[in-house]
């Protein structure tokens, strides 16, 4: 089996996409994923499942539409793809509470950058299927807007991490 990271958009973040963790968790193990955890009450779940990232992505879009009536975007990562959005982290020499990865479902356009308004000190880079955003002075007072990020949903360095090491001890279960 293959340990996956799904990451939902807009779920409990502020008053908008209510979902206890208890029932996505629930969901989760309703599809057939096996080893079911969830972190923090933001939308990451973590699981192991014999299914293809596309087939994970799609069950759990389809059980969170039913759920919520409306699409919920899902992100999701197999263990060795979130340790490697830490191993590519461009900022991985500052305060990880202050870089984000956003995570896309595809590579990022190469324009990502050239269309962003609003940047105000805030470093951008582009990763494989993430971009990566440095806020300096902290995210409270940016007005960054990153129109290739629309469909995407942020994590920081922190929340990444641990993901990776619950994805990473489920691999290690596995073996």
């Amino acid at each position: 089996m293959t340990a996956f990271v799904a990451l939902l958009r807009a779920v409990n973040v502020g008053g908008t996409g209510k979902l206890p963790m208890s029932d996505l968790k629930a969901l989760c193990e309703a599809a057939g994923f096996a080893n079911v955890q969830t972190y923090i009450a933001s939308g990451n779940v973590v699981f192991s499942s014999h299914k293809s990232e596309a087939q994970v992505r799609a069950l759990l879009e389809a059980a969170l539409e039913v759920y919520a009536g409306k699409r919920v975007g899902v992100l999701v990562r197999t263990a060795a793809e979130l340790a490697a959005v830490l191993d590519r982290n461009p900022f991985s020499d500052t305060v990880p509470s202050r870089t984000v990865a956003i995570f896309l479902n595809a590579k990022p356009p190469s324009t990502a950058i050239a269309e962003i308004t609003g940047c105000n000190g805030e470093e951008v880079r582009l990763g494989k299927r993430e971009i990566y955003v440095h806020y300096g002075d902290g995210m409270a007072s940016s007005k960054l807007k990153i129109p290739a990020a629309r469909e995407g949903t942020a994590r920081n360095i922190n929340t990444i991490t641990k993901l990776a090491e619950m994805a990473s001890a489920l691999e290690d279960q596995e073996v």
